[in-house]
């Protein structure tokens, strides 16, 4: 007679797929300096409302339960620090395969004047040859150019930075409104470009840094806005302003609890029309959820 082996039955946890919403805001550009221009603001891609750059809704991702997925939240870049430099890039932010780029650097003077490429632009500064930074598809727009005596304006997420006029810098971009946690926010707008002599120019809605002028100095970007830093005024004044750091937001069935993971920080706002929001605003890390 033939032996039938018995198999014991063991009771393994079922990884169970669904679909998250998010928002991914990169870092955003730091400011210039000496009639420099305003950083760009970081790249925006979204599901909900409105994403960057113009382009279509992005698609919600399916994700798993048991399973680990990557956030990092992207720094702010730094502003210019000496006279006539051009600020840093921000840092890019990511949610598993979902990688927003940072925003660009606004431009110095002379032969640091050119806006670096970004989520979106940097604009250009004070002489040289006078380029813009430009932005990527679907994150974001182009920084504005400059005058004889002024920086253009950083670019938004949604429209491109200004380009400046006589004494007086361009206006930051604006940004993006999205209605992911609920309420409309509108996030990365770019930094102001400095002007000369006077009259500090705006940044863009979301949080864009104000560009500075003659003994006036730009402004910060929005910190978890992603917005661009604002560029300064003349010659040894200031620092231009730093970008802002980015955000990664995540919306999904209020059925499923998400584990934020060491290195990040972040919170669960309590449930809502049958879903869950879950705000990361600093580190880097995993989530998983249950």
């Amino acid at each position: 007679m033939p032996i039938i082996g018995i198999i014991a039955s063991q009771n393994y946890p079922r990884s169970i797929s669904f679909t998250t919403d998010y928002l991914v805001v990169a870092g955003g550009g730091g400011g210039g300096t000496n009639r420099g221009a305003g950083g760009g603001a970081g790249g925006l891609r979204c599901t909900v409302t409105a994403t960057g750059g113009g382009g279509s809704l992005e698609s919600a991702l399916s994700v798993s339960t048991a399973t680990n997925y990557t956030v990092t939240i992207g720094a702010g870049g730094a502003g210019g620090t000496s006279s006539g430099a051009k600020g840093s890039n921000g840092n890019n932010s990511v949610f598993s395969t979902i990688t927003s780029t940072a925003g660009g650097a606004g431009g110095g003077n002379s032969g640091a004047s050119v806006g670096n490429n970004g989520g979106s632009g940097g604009g250009a500064g004070h002489a040289g040859t006078n380029t813009a930074g430009t932005g990527t598809s679907n994150q974001g727009r182009d920084g504005g150019t400059a005058s004889a005596s002024a920086g253009g304006g950083g670019g938004g997420a949604d429209v491109a930075g200004s380009n400046a006029s006589s004494g007086l810098g361009g206006t930051g971009g604006n940004g993006v409104a999205t209605s992911i946690t609920g309420s409309s926010v509108t996030y990365a707008g770019g930094g102001g470009g400095g002007s000369y002599p006077s009259g500090n120019q705006a940044g863009g809605a979301g949080g864009g840094g104000a560009g500075g002028s003659s003994g006036s100095p730009a402004s910060n970007g929005t910190p978890n806005l992603g917005a661009g830093g604002g560029g300064t005024g003349e010659l040894n004044d200031n620092d231009g302003g730093d970008g802002g750091s980015g955000v990664v937001i995540l919306k999904y069935a209020d059925t499923r609890t998400i584990t934020i993971g060491a290195g990040l920080t972040g919170t669960t706002a309590p449930p809502s029309g049958g879903f869950k929001v879950t705000t990361i605003t600093a580190g880097t890390g995993n989530v998983s959820w249950a």
